[in-house]
């Protein structure tokens, strides 16, 4: 085999994404200078070809949107973590030819979480549904002991988290997205919505808030965590997330832990900072 080892980010698009930089300073803390991380704009209708096209110098695979479940049919096996949520956002191609697909994104979370001292909470509350809310969910069913609600915008969305509530054996509750405000008296908030969608709530935010966890990493802070922060409570960010699932890709890619998340994490500051 060669002693160049490749690995990328692949997504649709992908200009945005920051893995290229953590992953580079990933390799160079640990040493790995015959190793490349690169991104590649694939979408579902290239992703076969992509992957038929990959040859032994590839150590493996990050994938955002839209491929996170396109590419499960591909995969030679996944992991339970992945399944639970049938999305793969890591691909690990072994010495023999096969593709290994895991979830990184749930254990970042709570390994995010962790890093701040919460590793168990009594009640929580998701903002948003769709793919990063199951994922969100999936992490709180680690570490929430009761009630989860899920605030959503359409009947339709309501009927997904409840879905996945059953899929994960997890009991969750939905409230109308016009009551989002209430989410803010349990002890963990999760954001999963788009840029913008919660600005309108920052004013709702208590004065003795307890944790957000906000997904979103640009433009940061965003104004419901800036309020937050204000006021005095925790707030992990997106960037917190990206981090800590990147640690787990590289860990996994290369087979050298720990991967070193303090450098991964400053090389995305400053990044964002431009």
């Amino acid at each position: 085999m060669s002693a160049i080892r490749r690995a990328a980010v692949l997504g649709s698009p992908i200009a945005h994404s920051l893995s290229p930089v953590l992953h580079r300073a990933a390799y160079e803390e640990l040493g790995l200078k015959d190793w490349s991380y690169d991104r590649f704009e694939v979408d579902e209708v290239a992703l076969p070809d992509f992957l038929a096209g990959l040859g032994p110098e590839w150590a493996g695979l990050s994938l955002t949107m839209p491929l996170k479940r396109a590419v499960i049919p591909m995969l030679d096996t996944i992991s339970d973590t992945a399944a639970s949520v049938e999305a793969v956002n890591t691909v690990v191609l072994t010495e023999d030819g096969h593709k290994v697909g895991d979830n990184t994104d749930i254990p970042g979370m709570v390994a995010a979480l962790a890093e701040r001292g919460i590793d168990k909470v009594e009640s929580a509350a998701i903002l948003g549904a769709g793919a990063t809310a199951s994922s969100a969910l999936a992490a709180l069913s680690r570490i929430c002991a009761g009630e989860i609600v899920a605030y959503v915008r359409s009947d339709a969305r309501a009927a997904e988290m409840r879905e996945w509530g059953e899929r994960l054996d997890v009991d969750v509750k939905i409230g109308q997205w016009s009551d989002a405000a209430r989410a803010f008296a349990a002890p963990l908030v999760v954001a999963t919505t788009p840029a913008g969608t919660t600005d309108a709530l920052a004013a709702e935010v208590p004065e003795r808030p307890g944790t957000l966890f906000d997904v979103l990493y640009d433009p940061w802070p965003t104004q419901l965590a800036a309020r937050w922060s204000a006021y005095g409570g925790a707030v992990v960010s997106g960037l917190d997330l990206l981090v800590h699932q990147a640690v787990l890709q590289v860990e996994q890619m290369t087979g050298q832990a720990p991967a070193p998340l303090g450098a991964m994490r400053r090389a995305g500051e400053r990044a964002l900072a431009g």
